[in-house]
């Protein structure tokens, strides 16, 4: 990543970090739709236990590694700074770190994961396979934490096509696995959607294999010696990166949960409405990749000018971001308008189901520019180490006043299941006026500060 001196320079820059952050981030949400597509040609109860398995862990793990994404600030901002032995020194804490969580999430998981199924009323095959895939998938949970962090390092550094090779890597492999494992080939034993546990877990070790190598061979990444010393546990450092990081996996969580609570609140519907809501919010959840994407690359750049003290530049990254994000929504938002029908096909040939999911994405319209402004703006704040702020506005936003008010205008109104998509909408819109005064409010406060 370099240091630049003009608009143009600023948005060349930030769309070469963005486009292998958006492609990692399909890959990573492809790698869960082939662990469900393939259980589902094994067996309905493979497909059911899978679903109902990843509903449970991918929350869990979002919020959680969210917190090891403070690594990519911290790291940003060192590197601006040219501090490059301390960037070396957090990465090592924050694998450390990385190992203990992983360790509570396993251990946690042996006495609440049977509670938890068992409160689902689930028939009984398909809780045994949503046990024993999660069970699969903790073999990989220490890998996959230690990764997330050499993620964040890699990315910190804006080479984010490093992290989106190994992506595209791991997800042919992650098939493979899937495939040999769950329909038993090549002599290997046919676990049913279980086997997606396990495919998924080898992957995760050899995608932090292959991340390894390179931090260890290739540069810029040799040049830091990540791996060269063996230093002693800093408490100090796991404060500064969980007071950055918790905050961050906390918001996280709020938004990924928000989505699984009104699933479960809307089980008062009929299967229609359920499956025409689910088929919407998923492709959704699809077009949020590309927010989500600039957010996090407004994370690294932002973080790399305010290390060097360049908050002008780093303002200017900030609403080329926004306005990027806009742009892109308003694109999507005309294509999903004109498809919407086209669209719902893809999931369903229901009548009933295709003409319900075709409203529903109408919504998901109104969805795609709430998040165009509030995704970019949170990568921005998260890039002057600002974090509390997002997680107070991911909070207030989605749960004191999204679900109250969806809940309220689906239960109590005419909008019925369409009310919690209106009130999810609203508050969206609120957090992103919320997060957009706190944005200049620091651009102000960091201008000030260079002044004196």
């Amino acid at each position: 990543m370099k240091q630049t001196k003009n608009i143009k320079e600023k948005i060349h820059q930030l769309l070469i970090i963005f486009f292998p952050i958006l492609i990692t981030q399909l890959g990573m949400f492809s790698m869960n739709f082939f662990d469900t597509m393939m259980s589902g040609h094994a067996s309905p109860l493979d497909l059911a236990g899978v679903a109902i398995g990843s509903s449970l862990w991918v929350p869990i793990f979002t919020g959680l590694s969210g917190i090891l994404l403070a690594i990519t600030p911290i790291v940003s901002q060192l590197v601006g700074a040219k501090k490059e032995k301390d960037a070396s020194f957090s990465v090592i804490q924050g694998i450390y770190l990385a190992v203990i969580m992983a360790i509570i999430v396993i251990i946690a998981g042996a006495f609440l994961l049977n509670p938890v199924l068992n409160r689902m009323s689930l028939e009984n095959e398909v809780q045994q396979v949503a046990h024993d895939y999660l069970i699969a998938l903790s073999f990989g949970m220490v890998p996959l934490f230690i990764y997330t962090v050499l993620r964040s390092f890699i990315d910190s550094l804006g080479k984010t096509r490093t992290t989106m090779i190994i992506t595209l890597t791991s997800l042919p492999l992650n098939v493979i696995f899937n495939y040999l494992l769950i329909f038993g080939k090549l002599g290997l034993p046919k676990l049913g959607g279980v086997g997606a546990g396990y495919a998924s877990a080898i992957t995760y070790w050899i995608i932090t294999g292959i991340a390894i190598f390179i931090i260890i061979k290739e540069q810029p990444f040799a040049s830091f010696k990540i791996f060269h010393k063996l230093y002693s546990v800093s408490f100090t450092k796991w404060a500064e990166i969980l007071k950055i990081g918790v905050p961050i996996g906390f918001a996280i969580f709020f938004e990924t949960s928000i989505f699984a609570a009104v699933t479960l609140l809307m089980s008062n519907f009929d299967t229609v409405t359920i499956a025409s809501h689910q088929a919407a919010m998923n492709f959704a959840s699809f077009l949020y990749m590309v927010p989500l994407s600039i957010s996090m690359s407004l994370t690294i750049v932002i973080g790399f000018e305010v290390g060097a003290k360049r908050y002008e530049d780093a303002k200017q990254y900030s609403w080329i971001g926004v306005a990027t994000g806009v742009i892109l929504a308003v694109v999507s938002g005309l294509v999903l308008f004109s498809f919407r029908y086209e669209i719902a096909s893809l999931y369903t040939n229901e009548q009933n189901v295709l003409n319900m999911t075709g409203q529903f994405l109408l919504y998901a319209l109104f969805f795609q520019l709430s998040d165009a402004i509030a995704a970019p703006i949170q990568g921005a704040l998260r890039g002057y180490k600002d974090v509390n702020s997002t997680f107070f506005m991911a909070l207030v936003s989605y749960w004191i006043i999204g679900l109250p008010l969806g809940y309220y205008l689906a239960n109590h109104t005419d909008l019925l299941a369409f009310g919690y998509w209106i009130g999810l909408i609203t508050g969206l819109a609120v957090g992103a006026v919320g997060l957009s005064s706190r944005l200049v409010y620091i651009q102000k406060r960091k201008y000030k500060a260079s002044l004196s």
